[in-house]
């Protein structure tokens, strides 16, 4: 039976569906990187919507040896997905660095979404390994347990005891249910 059209390899439709989850997402990219100033001003207003929206927040980030931000984590994909962030790392209430958050997915996706992703230090031993690291990905150089509050719980009531803790914010609050699992992180300049 004659083909009419021809087939692409496997491999390169894939490579196809990459390039244009990739082009989307330079689309959906500001043309130029965020400023250090930028990203101050976008970390500091996700700090208080934490704090906005969940019960003890204050507390538990005064707690925190330090906080890795990513104010605005834009995730987009048809059939393959990828995710790009900007954000800082916070010590002591003060910018220390600043870091770009990136990740890839294989799976049914189509379309995108904007979210805020906080990870809380929660041990000066577990700071010290992400600040020595060259680059940094979540379930590899470090476990991150996603908190998952349920209806009236509170940061002050739930016994948190690792290291390393995240949080995920979608346009509609705090999200369940999620994996930062393969998600790399590295430092930038600003």
């Amino acid at each position: 039976m004659p083909q009419s059209a021809t087939r692409l390899p496997l491999g390169a439709a894939l490579l196809a569906a990459l390039a244009l989850t990739l082009a989307a997402l330079g689309a959906v990219r500001p043309a130029q990187a965020a400023t250090a100033a930028e990203i101050e001003v976008s970390v500091d207003a996700a700090l208080d919507r934490f704090r906005a929206e969940v019960k003890g927040a204050e507390s538990f980030l005064s707690s925190a040896s330090g906080l890795l931000v990513f104010p605005r984590v834009i995730k987009a994909g048809i059939g393959i997905g990828g995710e790009y962030g900007e954000g800082a790392l916070r010590v002591g209430g003060s910018t220390e660095s600043y870091f770009r958050t990136t990740g890839a997915s294989i799976g049914f996706q189509l379309g995108a979404q904007t979210r805020t992703i906080i990870i809380a230090f929660m041990e000066d031993e577990a700071l010290e390994t992400f600040r020595n690291s060259r680059g940094w990905e979540v379930g590899v150089d470090g476990s991150v347990a996603l908190v998952n509050l349920g209806a009236g719980a509170d940061l002050t009531t739930t016994n948190i005891r690792d290291p390393i803790v995240g949080f995920v914010f979608g346009n509609r609050g705090l999200m369940y249910n999620l994996t930062l699992e393969g998600t790399k992180v590295s430092r930038i300049d600003r």
